[in-house]
């Protein structure tokens, strides 16, 4: 069975990019860019990991992060944040993220990252 990644940007072009090189690498990928989105597609689609855009409207990747890590049943799943901010990395890691990647960003450290977590 596949793995589930879950991915949250406000950015289509970036969501498309990253959702279609996930999928080509066989994993099972739900995209979203609205962040009262991420939660109920959490408990909906139960990801084995998470990519939230730490800049978004609503919510931000961190704090969304937070609920995450705080939920019983989510607590251990794997979330990586994009950040476009690279000197917030301490701020970032305070949330409870597993990985940051800025951005700009490779596509094979993506992939690179994803494996690594899952």
């Amino acid at each position: 069975m596949a793995k589930r990644i879950l991915i949250l940007d406000d950015n289509q072009d970036i969501l498309d990019i990253v959702h279609e090189t996930l999928t080509y690498e066989e994993f099972e990928v739900k995209s979203t860019s609205r962040s009262d989105e991420v939660m109920p597609l959490v408990e909906d689609f139960n990801p084995d990991l998470v990519i939230l855009d730490y800049r978004v409207a609503g919510l931000n990747g961190g704090e969304l992060c937070r609920q995450i890590k705080a939920h019983p049943d989510f607590g251990d799943t794997p979330v990586i944040i994009f950040s476009a901010y690279i000197n917030h990395n301490d701020e970032l890691l305070g949330f409870g993220c597993d990985a940051i990647i800025n951005k700009p960003f490779d596509l094979s450290e993506l992939v690179e990252k994803v494996n690594g977590l899952i």
